[in-house]
């Protein structure tokens, strides 16, 4: 079995409260990115029950392989359900600690995948309280269309919205911005409008309506994600910001994107949305 986890970008994020366990509460508009995924092979193979062989290309990863989220992934199911052995590729194309979700599309793709090799594969509510143990965003990637999420993140309302012929460059610098970083600071505040109310603007307004909260901190500490965000509005982007807590700050555009010079030493990706 291939898979092609995707990334996805955040279109506003609103700290909204601290929550007693430590987490916060958000509000955010997820949108997934098809044109930017990893690529993800997993095979059943005769041996030990409840065991992996993991390996892994592309942007290589820092981590043992016990700490990568598709073996805990494994782990998880096989410990509550059993499983059969498999081997694992995982070829990593999107950038970590980029506010990408690659991680968590890993996780989430990865228990889609073995779900199919339970006797009795678990439904929709069962896999993503699974998800949720290995992150926020994972429930998103079980759905994996567009989707306010509040709580955490996990509590998601599938929205009718698209942005269907727009173009989206994503610059990541290489700037790794840690989620407890990039909290430091922030001062929780529910917006006045709801976000669907927000979304339902025109996309030339957004600017002015819809933010990133975490940009307000980040900016502070990595001036150059900042001076990326102004570079797209400055190439014509009709909204630009840093997606969730990562160092990537995304593009809209009308007409495909030309990279500019400027960003040709960062990782850059332009696909249709």
């Amino acid at each position: 079995m291939i898979y092609y986890p995707n990334a996805k970008i955040n279109i506003g994020l609103n700290i909204v409260s601290r929550r007693d366990d430590g987490f916060h509460d958000i509000e955010t508009l997820f949108y997934p990115v098809r044109g930017l995924t990893d690529i993800l092979e997993i095979i059943a193979v005769d041996g030990k029950l409840n065991s992996i062989e993991f390996s892994q290309s592309g942007i290589q990863i820092d981590d043992q392989p016990d700490a990568n989220l598709c073996v805990k992934a494994y782990k998880l199911l096989a410990d509550k359900y059993g499983l059969p052995r498999v081997k694992m590729h995982l070829h990593k194309m999107i950038p970590m600690g980029a506010g990408l979700g690659g991680g968590s599309a890993d996780a989430a793709f990865t228990l889609l995948a073995l779900n199919q090799l339970l006797d009795r594969p678990l439904d929709k509510v069962q896999l993503a309280n699974l998800a949720l143990q290995l992150g926020s965003d994972c429930p998103f990637f079980l759905l994996n269309r567009p989707a306010i999420g509040k709580g955490r993140g996990d509590k998601l309302q599938e929205v009718s919205f698209e942005l269907s012929g727009y173009w989206i460059l994503l610059v990541n610098p290489g700037i790794h911005v840690g989620t407890k970083e990039a909290y430091e600071g922030c001062i929780p505040q529910k917006w006045e409008s709801s976000l669907e109310t927000l979304i339902g603007e025109p996309i030339a307004k957004w600017n002015e309506l819809l933010s990133n909260d975490f940009e307000r901190t980040v900016f502070v500490k990595h001036p150059k994600i900042m001076n990326i965000k102004n570079e797209l509005y400055s190439m014509g982007a009709v909204y630009a910001s840093m997606s969730g807590s990562g160092s990537t700050v995304f593009g809209i555009f009308q007409t495909k994107p030309s990279v500019p010079d400027d960003f040709k030493a960062y990782f850059t990706h332009v696909s249709l949305m």
